[in-house]
């Protein structure tokens, strides 16, 4: 497990953003010290879908910036492979939150998993697959009998692609998965398989790195959906509320920092994140992330579109992914969102 932090503004600061922070620092001076002797303090153990990456930035420059050491929180991230990955070490209790995937949610919810999502991390899909121009494959349908790479079983790259295979009939059995790891387009290259299945940012390092000319086929064309939230056991809800609130305040301003710094962002990141070595494919990454944090209707940071999210469990449902139904209202719970 590794220790991390981090804190908050957005990319090009509006003269409100810029007062309504202003008004949020000013506001804690005059907090009575007796009320501020009671703040939240505790470890929070965070379950990632990934190794330490350059596109969470904003939690690895946690002893660079404190955004969590801020709000009494101790941050530990617990590395992973896929969203399914951050799910398990949830349930076994290894972590307090989860950094997973709508998909895995929802197929644990599935199994009957007492769990609440917390926080919308990325609004957007970002999603995709992508496939060498020569291997023609334009359209979900041409994918059968096709080798196609995800990041591991249990990411959300094999969750979205599930979604695509469906939308033109076909299932996981009429194709073959082949794990390659995160932003791996080697195998893509050398011909061991057809199609990837990626997110924007790994293609755009794939881009950087030689890729060449691809077809790309996002799953926003056929369920645009969050493609990440903070999931939390049922029962941490009552027993760790006010850490739980604090985290989230925590990342909420690490994210916004993010986005208001993008450039020192990606400074930090050849510090912090494994496959920071590149500076200026950093900063495209973090600008990437960045969008994807942000709703296209202008909700706050971390505010869920209940309707989208209802639409995408619908859909798993429809498409065999899951068997129960699932009301979305009922398993998601904004009562911890900052300002809430």
């Amino acid at each position: 497990m590794t220790s991390i932090k981090t804190a908050s503004m957005p990319a090009s600061p509006t003269r409100r953003a810029l007062l309504t922070a202003a008004t949020g620092l000013a506001a804690t001076s005059w907090i009575p010290r007796a009320a501020r002797a009671q703040a939240v303090s505790g470890t929070v153990t965070l379950a990632g879908w990934s190794k330490p990456i350059s596109e969470i930035t904003n939690l690895l420059v946690e002893p660079d910036k404190g955004f969590f050491k801020a709000q009494g929180v101790n941050l530990v991230y617990l590395p992973g492979a896929g969203g399914g990955d951050a799910i398990r070490n949830l349930l076994s209790g290894q972590a307090d939150v989860a950094f997973t995937d709508p998909g895995s949610f929802f197929m644990a919810l599935d199994k009957g998993e007492k769990l609440r999502a917390i926080y919308d991390i990325y609004p957007q899909n970002v999603f995709n697959v992508v496939s060498l121009k020569s291997a023609n494959i334009t359209k979900p349908a041409d994918l059968k009998g096709k080798r196609i790479g995800v990041y591991s079983l249990s990411s959300g790259t094999r969750q979205n692609l599930l979604v695509m295979l469906h939308q033109a009939g076909l299932s996981e059995s009429d194709v073959e998965i082949v794990v390659t790891g995160v932003l791996n387009f080697a195998p893509l290259l050398q011909g061991q398989v057809d199609a990837t299945a990626a997110t924007d940012t790994g293609l755009l390092v794939g881009r950087k790195r030689g890729l060449g000319e691809v077809n790309v086929m996002p799953v926003s064309d056929y369920l645009n959906v969050s493609s990440d939230l903070f999931v939390v056991r049922e029962a941490a809800l009552a027993q760790k509320q006010p850490l739980l609130r604090a985290f989230l305040k925590a990342y909420r301003d690490s994210a916004a920092w993010m986005i208001a710094q993008p450039e020192e962002a990606a400074t930090l990141a050849g510090k912090r994140a494994i496959d920071g070595t590149d500076r200026a494919i950093n900063l495209d990454v973090i600008q990437l992330r960045n969008a994807a944090s942000q709703s296209p209707s202008g909700r706050p940071l971390g505010a869920f579109d209940l309707q989208s999210l209802q639409k995408a469990a619908d859909a798993y449902r429809a498409l065999g992914l899951i068997q129960h139904p699932i009301d979305v209202a009922a398993v998601v719970d904004t009562g911890l969102l900052p300002g809430a």
